[in-house]
Parts: structure tokens; sequence; C-alpha cells
């Protein structure tokens, strides 16, 4: 396979604090100049040769490469980049697993992607099934107004391990990157040799801080993560509109949650002297008792995060936060784990409490509804069959001339009626696949159980492209949310050959 263009020359760069990216109120089209608007207000890092912009939603993070020292308008390949990211975030090369991102050989606006073998070592490019997306730009900036190279990039969160959701620490990741340039003539890392030595990579701070419209928040539990509270119905399950940058349709509740405090309200209850409050669970066909957990939240220092963490005293009170004071989340009421608790109908109450004389005195509460479902959808390749025989896995099967073919029977069934999607496939040859069938949810269908032993396909059979080796998968993704983005999903295969005579 192909590579991607590699020189070996560096020039050294330095750097210090953290770099913040922030929040992307609308997605950024990167096929828009730079200086269309979409990066107003980006966190902005400089570097030897320009300067880096960052910004970031849910589901991508938009970074773009500011290079105002390449003044040469080379339309080919010859201007190049790498974009490499430590995918488990260890500061040391993980073959196999952290990525590099650079140019299709000839094709300046298709990425491509490949893994580290070692240092300075890489696989060749790996087949094109990313979410990501690379534009460059010759044009001005807000940085320079005269014409210059700018790469720009929307980089796919899950393909670098980033869920903005994640319980213990702030989002964050560790990425380098190389600029080449042909006129004028010049190779740029940064930071120097971080192709060969991760622990120099430069750390990334992803925003968790969306401005959610007040006019969807929830009086006193504005949201559960970035899903506001009045977007919740009274099955306990969440319905965001068309656009927002959190989809859920009908989705239940898993994983961590967060109970993000009003912003406004917060800030009320804090002037007027009010500091603690009590967290309270009551289960489905259950009494009220009180939810306690331990949890960590990180402070911005004006350098650094530091880790603070948050527990409930022996009364089962817990401190407010300080709203004057920057959290990687703000306003964060609690953090709770949900993998232990049954499926059903969950009441969260919040009340604060302001002392008065030796009382604790309530003053304000609310109570929310959640569906919590921790259970993932069962999945299974019931049968596959030729003619009216049944063909067991590792067989090696002839398939005659049209309309001789496979029958499948799969089952994709989530009892609790919290089904996403199904997706059956096969896999062959070299990074090749196939879509069989697929189902995803709609609000007409309720709460979605799926389906048992379904035939596919209905009528007919279903013949392959080729003679080849295949893998036979079925994936079925719940309608669970964690308040970031939906979670779970379950996945079986079975494998087979089978030859096209």
């Amino acid at each position: 396979m192909a590579k991607i263009k590699s020189l070996s020359i560096t020039t050294p760069i330095l750097f210090a604090a953290p770099f913040k990216s922030e929040w992307a109120q609308t997605p950024i089209a990167i096929n828009a100049p730079l200086s269309s608007g979409g990066w107003e207000d980006a966190g902005s890092l400089k570097f030897s040769r320009g300067f880096v912009l960052a910004k970031n939603d849910a589901r991508f993070l938009y970074l773009a490469l500011d290079v105002i020292e390449d003044f040469g308008n080379d339309t080919g390949t010859n201007d190049y980049f790498w974009l490499s990211f430590d995918k488990n975030r260890d500061r040391a090369i993980t073959a196999n697993q952290d990525l590099n991102y650079g140019l299709y050989p000839g094709q300046p606006n298709k990425l491509g992607k490949q893994l580290y073998l070692g240092p300075g070592t890489w696989t060749g490019l790996l087949p094109d099934s990313s979410l990501s997306e690379v534009r460059q730009e010759f044009g001005t900036s807000m940085n320079s107004d005269v014409a210059h190279r700018i790469w720009k990039f929307k980089i796919d969160l899950k393909e670098i391990n980033v869920a903005l959701s994640w319980p213990l620490s702030t989002p964050f990741t560790y990425f380098g990157f190389r600029v080449k340039s042909s006129n004028p003539a010049f190779t740029t890392d940064f930071p120097a040799n971080f192709h060969k030595d991760f622990s120099k990579l430069r750390q990334l701070i992803f925003s968790r801080k969306p401005v959610i419209s007040p006019s969807l928040l929830g009086p006193l539990i504005g949201s559960v993560g970035l899903i506001p509270t009045t977007k919740i119905d009274a099955t306990g399950r969440a319905t965001t509109d068309a656009g927002y940058f959190v989809p859920a349709q009908k989705a239940a509740f898993g994983g961590t949650l967060n109970l993000i405090g009003n912003r406004s309200k917060i800030q009320q209850l804090w002037t007027a002297g009010i500091r603690k409050y009590k967290v309270e669970i009551t289960p489905p066909g259950g009494s009220a008792q009180k939810l306690i957990s331990n949890w960590s939240n990180y402070r911005w220092t004006g350098s650094t995060y530091a880790l603070e963490s948050f527990a409930p005293s022996s009364l089962g009170f817990y401190e407010m936060a300080n709203p004057g004071i920057d959290y990687s989340i703000d306003d964060l009421l609690i953090q709770f784990p949900t993998s232990a608790l049954l499926p059903g109908l969950y009441q969260i109450k919040v009340t604060f409490y302001q002392r008065v004389g030796p009382l604790d005195v309530p003053k304000d509460n609310q109570t929310i509804g959640l569906f919590i479902d921790n259970h993932v959808p069962a999945v299974n390749i019931d049968s596959i069959k030729h003619g009216t025989s049944e063909v067991s896995a590792c067989a090696i099967e002839s398939i005659g001339a049209a309309p001789d073919g496979l029958k499948f029977q799969i089952t994709a069934n989530d009892p609790e009626g919290n089904l996403l999607a199904v997706s059956f496939y096969a896999t062959y040859g070299a990074g090749l696949s196939v879509g069989i069938h697929s189902e995803s949810y709609s609000l007409a269908l309720g709460h979605w159980q799926g389906f048992t032993s379904k035939t596919i396909p209905a009528s007919g059979n279903w013949r392959p492209p080729q003679s080849c080796a295949y893998s036979f998968v079925v994936v079925a993704t719940a309608r669970t949310t964690n308040g970031y983005g939906y979670i779970g999903r379950n996945s079986t295969h079975r494998n087979l050959t089978l030859l096209l005579s």
C-alpha cells in the first residue's frame, strides 16, 4: 500500500502551557474559508511558522494549521502535513494503535490515516472508512493579511479515543504535527521529533462547555450531561431537537451520569449564601434513599487543570462548588455510575439547604425521572442456509449460478425497547465490506425491541460479490445515552468461505 510522504528534517519548537480547545456552538464547515466566522474565539496556539486553532463539539475536533509563513500556492502535495495523536494518552508510541494523518499522494484534499509501528515508522494507508476530513486553503486569515497555506481538519473524536463524558478526568489528547512547504522551503515539526518520541507531544484539552439556551435548561437541574432536563419525558427518556449537538430519540440513560445545575439558579443560590445540598434516588417501586457518590472535577488554575475531589459529608450533604471558579464541568452537582442499577424508571431529587441557626432548612428542589438501562441488545446469527441445508461455521461452501445464494436468520433484540440501530454486513478481502441489511430507530417505532430470527433477505438469496473468506457480522446499538452521546453496543460474527462456481 502507498505510504504518506516522509522527510527527516526537523525544526525545534518550544511551548509551555496546555492548549485549550473552545466549544463550537455550531458545526464548522471546513470547506468555508478560515476567515468566514466559524473559527472565531477558537483556542489559539503560536508555533514558529504560524498558529494552531482548535474548536470541538460533542462529535468532532475542528483543528486548523494556519501556516502564515508558507507563501507558495502549491496545488499539488509538495506542501503537506503530518498530524499525530497519542490514542491511549500514555505519552509513548503504541504500535498499531496511535494515529498519524496525512495526505493521499496526489490528492490534496483527501485525508489518509495510518498507524504507528514504532518511532518514525508506520503502516501503509488504511482503508478510507473515516468520518474525518481535511481541506487545504490558500488565502488570508485572522492572523495574516498575506495569502498563505492553511490546513483545516474535522477529526472524529471516536477515532482518536476522546469522549467528553470521561468520568474521572478532563477530556484531552496529545498531538504533534509537521508542516512542509516547498516555497519557501522548510519542514517544521511541532514539537521537534514528536514522531519518534511521544513524550514531547502537546496536550490538547477539549471543551465540555457548550452554551445551552437558558430556555432549555431545567429550573434547578439544568441538564444531564449536555441533554437539557426539559427534553426528558415522563417515561424518563430524552428526545433532543433536530440539529442539537447531542442526538437523542426516546433515549434511555446509562453509564456514568453528570447532573449539571442551571447556571443562573446556581449563581443565585450562591449569592444567597446557600452552600449545601442532598441528592436522593428512588428506584422503581422503592423508597427514596441518599445517593452517595464520590467524583473528581478539574479546576483551572490559570496554567493547568488541578484535580479536585468531591464527596458527601457523613450526613449526606454535598458542598456547592463556587460558580465563579472555572471547572472542567461547571455547575456539576453530582457524578454517579449507574452500571449496578437494574433497568427501570428512577426518580432523582436534588434539594438545596440553608443553615438557619442550628437547622438546615430546605430552600429549593427539583426531581427528574430517568429511565436507566445499561443492558446491551442481544444479537445472534441464528442460521445460515444454502438451499435447505444449514451452513456451519468455518465451512467452505460453493455457490452456483444466480439465483443461488444464502439465506440468513438473525436476532437483534432489546427487551426494554431501547434499540437504536441494527447492521448486518460481511467483511472480506483486504478491508472490503458489503452491507446485507440495516434498520434504525424512528420515533414512530416507540419503544423498539427489534426482532428475533428475522429472515434476510425476505425474498430471494444473498450472493457474495466474489469468491473469498467472509465474516458475517451483526451489530446492534443501544438507544441509551450518558448525556454526551449514545453508548452500548453488542455484536457477533460467523466466518465462512464462499466459492462462486
